[in-house]
């Protein structure tokens, strides 16, 4: 099975273009928000909060994405300011969205009075269903792509889309595929866990993200010819070992010494908090 991008574009009528990378980001927010809702109501949360928040979220771990990338391909702006803005054209930064994320649901859960983990646990779950999705923009981009390979699931890559020093090669490892499935593993795990285990402590479905997605992402970034780099060091693999560290501990903190994650309200304002209950 060989993979070849039909291109960016769905549809085009002079200068409006409808993008495959637009449509897969829309279809990701609605689709996830519609997900955390019905989570939501599952642990007795009021729905409303993720609709609440919703549109910030959105909004803001785009501009984290899209800063992120831009501050590490900064040489580039530089050059050609007025691409920063671009972002049908690809240079999202899932690292950067979930940083902006985090603080975001910080500052949401802190001015409503709910409890930060509980949040992040029905957000979770979407965090991987939207990564699942948003990853095949990169394939109809032909971005994101790995290695040269022979494998027989190879993916062809346009000569213009090529690094310089790999023109010579046609096909290459299709890593958008593999981190797309892997996120949809992560999707299953924390699915079968929020519904299987419902007394989970607070938190404990973001940690197994933290720990699950890095994991994956960690190995699949070693396959990428167009890695964020710090120095020699890739930037992902640097965040996914954080990633890794914090998951692995944070599942220690709730499951071996049996103690609740820091957060913007006590333990026992999680229980008595009527105001965001169903």
């Amino acid at each position: 099975m060989t993979f070849t991008s039909p291109g960016p574009i769905i549809w085009q009528f002079g200068s409006f273009a409808l993008r495959w990378y637009g449509l897969l980001i829309g279809l990701s927010v609605w689709l996830g928000l519609n997900l955390s809702r019905f989570l939501a109501k599952k642990r007795q949360l009021d729905p409303n909060l993720i609709t609440d928040l919703s549109l910030a979220l959105v909004v803001l771990a785009l501009v984290g994405a899209r800063l992120y990338y831009v501050v590490f391909q900064g040489s580039y702006y530089a050059q050609n300011p007025l691409e920063i803005f671009a972002i049908w054209h690809g240079g999202l930064a899932i690292h950067g969205a979930i940083l902006a994320g985090l603080a975001t649901t910080w500052f949401f859960a802190r001015r409503r009075q709910i409890s930060l983990w509980q949040l992040t646990d029905v957000l979770a779950p979407s965090l991987a269903l939207g990564q699942m999705i948003g990853r095949w923009g990169n394939f109809f981009n032909s971005e994101a792509f790995g290695v040269p390979t022979d494998l027989p699931w190879k993916l062809y890559i346009p000569y213009e889309h090529r690094p310089p020093e790999l023109r010579q090669f046609e096909y290459f490892h299709p890593t958008f595929l593999y981190e797309s499935l892997w996120n949809l593993l992560v999707l299953i795990l924390l699915l079968t866990l929020f519904f299987r285990y419902p007394r989970l402590r607070p938190g404990t479905l973001t940690m197994v993200y933290f720990l699950a997605y890095s994991t994956g992402r960690l190995l699949i970034e070693g396959l990428r010819t167009d890695s964020l780099m710090l120095g020699s060091l890739r930037i992902a693999q640097i965040i996914s070992l954080i990633g890794i560290g914090v998951g692995g501990f944070g599942l220690l903190w709730l499951s071996y010494w049996r103690r609740h994650l820091p957060d913007v309200i006590s333990p026992e304002s999680q229980d008595n908090n009527k105001y965001n209950k169903i």
